[in-house]
C-alpha cells in the first residue's frame, strides 16, 4: 500500500483482543520509531515496553489501557535539550510526536491497532516505573489487535476538513489561496 493508503488506514483504536503482539512485529515497531528524525538528532525518545500484566495494571493507574497487551511509556530524555531560543520551546514533545507517529504507521502496516495518549498522570508513572527526574514521561503508545477491527479509510471525507480551511500560503490571512490547492483537494 503507498503511504497516503497507509496513513488513511491508521485509526485510533480503544478496544484490543488478548492476543499478543509477537515479538518480531514489536521489534518493528520499535525499529521505526528508532529510525524518526529528532530535532538535531538528539534522539531523546526513552521507550518502556510494558508487556508483563502486573506491569499493565501500574499503567492503568494513570491511564486506562483499554485491553492493551502491550503499552509503549515513550519518555524524553531531560539532560540534553534543543531550546528554541527565542522563547524557550523544547523540542523534545514534537520529537515524541514524530517517533509515536512512525511507530503507529508501522503497527498499522503490521494490522496492530494503536492509540496515542498525552492525557495520563505522569507523575503516576514516573512513581511505577522508577523514571528519574531527568527523563520525562511525556506519551503512552498503546498497542494492539483491535476488537472491532480498524474503521473506514473513507472516513476522512467527512471526518476531516477540506484542505483550504487548514493549509494557507504565504500568510495567516491568505487562506487556500493557491490556484492549485483547489485541484489538490480534488484528487
Amino acid at each position: 500500500m503507498d503511504f497516503l493508503e497507509l496513513a488513511k488506514s491508521r485509526c485510533t483504536t480503544r478496544g484490543f483482543t488478548d492476543e499478543r503482539i509477537g515479538k518480531a512485529d514489536l521489534e518493528r515497531i520499535l525499529a521505526a520509531g528508532r529510525v524518526a528524525p529528532t530535532a538535531c538528532n538528539r534522539q531523546p525518545q526513552r521507550i518502556i515496553v510494558v508487556q508483563n500484566p502486573e506491569n499493565l495494571l501500574r499503567v492503568q493507574k494513570a491511564y486506562r489501557t483499554f485491553g492493551s497487551r502491550c503499552v509503549l511509556i515513550l519518555c524524553q530524555d531531560k539532560t540534553d535539550p534543543l531550546v528554541r531560543p527565542f522563547d524557550g520551546k523544547c523540542s523534545g514533545d514534537l520529537d515524541i510526536g514524530i517517533v509515536c507517529d512512525h511507530m503507529m504507521l508501522a503497527a498499522r502496516e503490521l494490522n496492530i491497532g494503536s492509540v496515542m495518549v498525552g492525557l495520563f498522570d505522569p507523575k503516576i508513572i514516573r512513581d511505577e516505573f522508577n523514571i528519574p527526574e531527568t527523563i520525562e514521561p511525556t506519551a503512552l503508545l498503546l498497542l494492539g489487535y483491535p476488537a472491532d477491527g480498524f474503521l473506514s479509510p473513507d472516513r476522512h471525507k467527512t471526518e476531516r476538513k477540506p484542505l483550504e480551511e487548514t493549509v494557507l500560503y504565504e500568510s495567516y490571512g491568505h487562506p487556500g489561496t493557491s490556484p492549485g490547492l483547489h485541484g489538490m483537494a480534488q484528487r
